[in-house]
């Protein structure tokens, strides 16, 4: 039986998701909580997509191939009694044997937290990218229209990718006022390499007031890393939800 489960976790205390000897990631400890399940016997996991080390999940989607007879509805509880506490199991369902995490993904969205204020918030600091300086938002969303659409991405993705096709389309760019925070929101049918990060970091130095907002037009059609800006923290970033063609979880 194939299980489908949504997974939530705070990403400060991994080396990110995906597993690496020798160090602490999401993978390894599912997989860890897997294995005691089954009495030693080693379930590959299947995730949606990678996060980086200190990048949050609120919507990651696993799966795995199981022969226990536990319940669909039951798997979180017994999952979660296996995990650590950064890591949650919230919702789980059979799907069919041919699903995929990965490649059914039709887009997802993935949100970014700025903390705006002078003193910061020890509360939050792992959880958000605190920004000093005032920001000019009306800057930021008007900067973020040049970015809707399909495009090639190679300003926006890390130099060091083995991608070759950068081609992806992005349906939304919100950029939310809630109370001391600005709350990034975009969607898209797929991202590269720290595509989010460094649409958010560009987005910030056009609010800064250190790139004019007609330079990002010329940044994604200049297809150069070095010309879009700094790449924004991973505390701030949160992998929100995945979508596929039918709803799964």
């Amino acid at each position: 039986m194939r299980i489908a489960i949504l997974l939530t976790y705070e990403g400060t205390g991994f080396s990110g998701y995906q597993v690496q000897p020798g160090k602490r990631t999401v993978q390894g400890e599912i997989e860890r909580g897997l294995l005691s399940l089954h009495k030693g016997q080693y379930v590959k996991v299947t995730s949606s997509g990678r996060t980086d080390a200190g990048v949050h999940a609120r919507g990651q989607i696993i799966h795995f191939d199981t022969d226990l007879p536990i319940p669909a509805e039951r798997w979180p509880h017994a999952l979660n009694a296996c995990l650590p506490n950064d890591i949650r199991a919230m919702k789980a369902t059979p799907v069919n044997n041919e699903f995929h995490a990965r490649y059914d993904a039709i887009g997802k969205e993935y949100r970014y937290r700025i903390l705006i204020g002078r003193n910061g918030d020890v509360f939050r600091r792992n959880l958000t990218f605190q920004v000093t300086n005032p920001l000019a938002v009306d800057q930021m969303r008007e900067a973020s229209l040049v970015l809707l659409g399909e495009h090639d991405f190679s300003s926006f993705c890390a130099a060091n990718t083995s991608v070759v096709d950068k081609v992806r389309t992005i349906t939304d760019i919100v950029i939310k006022e809630e109370e001391d925070e600005l709350v990034f929101i975009v969607r898209g049918n797929g991202f590269l390499y720290n595509m989010v990060r460094i649409i958010v970091g560009t987005l910030l130095e056009v609010g800064a007031g250190k790139k004019q907002v007609s330079e990002v037009r010329e940044i994604l059609e200049k297809k150069d890393r070095t010309k879009a800006g700094k790449t924004a923290p991973a505390q701030g970033l949160y992998l929100w939800k995945v979508h596929y063609k039918d709803v799964i979880i």
